[in-house]
C-alpha cells in the first residue's frame, strides 16, 4: 500500500510548483463596480467636448473622422447624433475602426447605456454597461451630456471576461485577447505583446496570492492593478486604479 508521502512523490513537479494564479479565469458581470471622477461629456453647439478624456477630446459632431493626438489606441474620433436620445462614437487608428460607442440616455434622464465594440484584440470584444447621472446636461446641450459615474456591466463576451494567468517563484505571466506578457520579480519593464497602445509593466509579488502590477504608456504610469488571489485559488479580486483618469475599478473573477 502506498504511503501518503510516496503518493506525493509521484506528483508531477508541475503540479506541486502550481500557485493560486495559475489557470484561466473569467470576470463575474455583477461584481464590477467603479468609483472616482466621473466621465465627463457633451454635445452642444455642433461640437463634442470630452473633458474627462486624457487629452481632452473636442471635435464636430458632424459623422466624419476629425485628428486627435496624444491617444495611444486612436488618432481620429467621429461623433454622429443619432436621435435626441442617442449619439454614436467612432475612434480609428490609420484609418482602421478600433471602437465603436453607442450611447442612449433613459426618458428621465437619470441612466445611460452604453454599448461597446473594442475591435483592437485578437477578437472582437463586446460590452454593455450603464452609468448614473451626477451632474446635469448644460442647457441646450444633447441629452448623453453631463457627468456620469459608471454603474453596472451588464453584458461582455468571453473575449472581455477570460484572461489567464500564471505565477512561478521568478515570474508572472498574463494572455487576454490576443495580448500577453511575462514578467520577472526584477522591478523591469517588460512590453505587452499585441498590445497597440505599447504597454509595459511592471510586476512585484507581495506574496504567494498578491501581485501588483504597474502599466506605463510613453513613460507615464497609468494604471496601478492589484491582483489577490483568494486561498483556495477559485477566485480572485482585482483593483485597477486608473491614474490618468483617477478611477478604481474593482471586480471578481472566478477559475475555470
Amino acid at each position: 500500500m502506498k504511503t501518503a508521502l510516496s503518493a506525493l512523490l509521484l506528483l508531477p513537479a508541475a503540479a506541486l510548483a502550481s500557485s493560486a494564479f495559475d489557470g484561466t479565469w473569467k470576470t463575474r458581470l455583477d461584481s464590477m463596480r467603479v468609483s472616482g471622477t466621473p466621465d465627463t461629456f457633451q454635445v452642444a453647439g455642433g461640437t463634442y467636448l470630452c473633458s474627462s478624456c486624457t487629452p481632452i477630446i473636442q471635435v464636430p459632431a458632424d459623422g466624419a473622422p476629425h485628428s486627435v493626438s496624444g491617444h495611444p489606441y486612436y488618432d481620429s474620433v467621429a461623433v454622429r447624433v443619432l436621435s435626441p436620445s442617442s449619439v454614436e462614437i467612432i475612434d480609428r487608428k490609420l484609418g482602421r475602426e478600433v471602437y465603436d460607442m453607442t450611447y442612449v440616455v433613459s426618458a428621465d434622464g437619470t441612466t445611460l447605456t452604453a454599448k461597446l465594440s473594442d475591435k483592437t484584440g485578437a477578437q472582437l470584444a463586446l460590452v454593455s454597461f450603464t452609468a448614473r447621472r451626477v451632474a446635469a446636461a448644460p442647457g441646450g446641450a444633447h441629452a448623453v451630456s453631463g457627468s456620469w459615474q459608471p454603474d453596472q456591466l451588464s453584458a461582455a463576451n468571453d473575449a472581455v471576461r477570460t484572461i489567464t494567468y500564471r505565477m512561478t517563484p521568478d515570474d508572472f505571466s498574463m494572455q487576454w485577447n490576443g495580448q500577453s506578457y511575462s514578467a520577472r520579480f526584477d522591478g523591469n519593464q517588460y512590453p505587452v505583446a499585441g498590445d497597440p497602445g505599447h504597454t509595459t509593466v511592471t510586476v512585484r509579488k507581495i506574496d504567494e496570492h498578491t501581485v501588483e502590477e504597474t502599466d506605463r504608456r510613453e513613460g507615464q504610469v497609468t494604471d496601478e492593478i492589484r491582483m489577490a488571489a483568494a486561498a483556495d485559488g477559485r477566485t480572485m479580486v482585482i483593483t485597477d486604479q486608473d491614474m490618468q483618469h483617477g478611477q478604481t475599478t474593482t471586480m471578481m473573477l472566478e477559475k475555470q
